[in-house]
């Protein structure tokens, strides 16, 4: 059985490669079962979350992915993230790989951004925001680079020691970045605004975004998170990664529907439909659009998938 640890799941899953392979699955015959989702006390400090993905492809792949989710971990100097994706035969079962889950986690979540944002944002986009210092914050700033010619990154967290150690990373990688203390601000000017935090009180206000801003939501994966504001739902044309898990899961789709902000109805499509050709995505420059990804299983498949096949040369 193959074992990819952190570096080697990353080497195996370039950017232009993911974002098309998880564009392909979405569009292909992938069965995704509804995920388990439980939350684990944690002894004085904030719960953590059990998270089990599985999908199958019939007859080809099958696999599942266990992570685990611990807001506390920030203290800890950890990451909040560790999870790991088994592989297997869908025609017979055998064991084919074990990937580092946190690292696919990471890439397949920016790849999945960056694959909606293809539809939904500007095509001169120059100028991206991002809201996080985690993980996923320079993986989100390559992966839209990737599809967008962005040309200025900047980088906001409550913490700034860590905003500027994302940016000096981003630096250190040929992006032109900078640490930012006023999100604002930097909201006001970006063509994407792309969040990844575990935020439970709005990060960005509709008020803030510019004529043609895009609104990339990739934290607040639980009801009661949330990173944008009742504003800028009014404001945004909305669009999910896929509506049974926003509407189920994501505060920043949950709360307003329950408040009476959006209907369901509201919501432009999900990113199958972008990919397909069944909806358009945006309708002219000055449209502000909003992305809110939960993840779905099919898309750690499809990363799971490519690292298979690049590191042995299977199809």
């Amino acid at each position: 059985m193959l074992v990819l640890d952190e570096e080697q799941t990353r080497a195996a899953l370039p950017w232009p490669e993911l974002i098309e392979a998880i564009a392909h699955m979405f569009t292909g015959d992938c069965v995704m079962p509804v995920r388990h989702h439980h939350e684990m006390e944690v002894p004085n400090e904030e719960s953590a979350t059990l998270l089990l993905m599985p999908a199958w492809v019939p007859g080809r792949y099958a696999g599942v992915k266990t992570v685990s989710v611990f807001p506390g971990n920030v203290r800890r100097g950890l990451p909040a993230i560790f999870g790991t994706y088994l592989l297997s035969s869908g025609a017979t079962g055998e064991m084919l790989a074990a990937v580092d889950g946190g690292e696919l986690t990471a890439r397949r979540t920016a790849a999945a951004s960056a694959l909606a944002a293809r539809y939904l944002a500007r095509p001169d986009a120059e100028e991206m925001l991002v809201c996080g210092t985690g993980r996923l914050s320079l993986n989100l700033m390559l992966a839209h680079g990737t599809t967008r010619p962005i040309k200025k990154y900047r980088v906001w967290g409550r913490n700034g020691q860590a905003a500027e150690k994302i940016a000096a990373e981003a630096r250190a990688l040929g992006l032109n970045a900078e640490a930012v203390a006023d999100a604002q601000a930097a909201a006001r000017t970006a063509d994407i605004i792309s969040c990844a935090t575990l935020s439970s009180e709005p990060l960005i206000s509709g008020a803030w975004l510019k004529p043609g801003a895009h609104l990339d939501l990739v934290g607040a994966f639980k009801p009661s998170m949330r990173e944008s504001d009742d504003d800028a739902i009014r404001r945004a044309s909305i669009y999910v990664d896929t509506r049974a898990g926003a509407i189920s899961e994501a505060g920043d789709i949950v709360q307003p529907l329950k408040s009476g902000v959006l209907k369901e109805r509201d919501i432009k499509a999900e990113l199958a439909e972008l990919v397909s050709g069944a909806h358009n995505g945006r309708s002219d420059d000055a449209e502000v659009t909003l992305f809110k990804s939960v993840g779905a299983a099919l898309e750690d498949l499809a990363g799971a998938i490519l690292a298979y096949e690049t590191v042995t040369g299977r199809k």
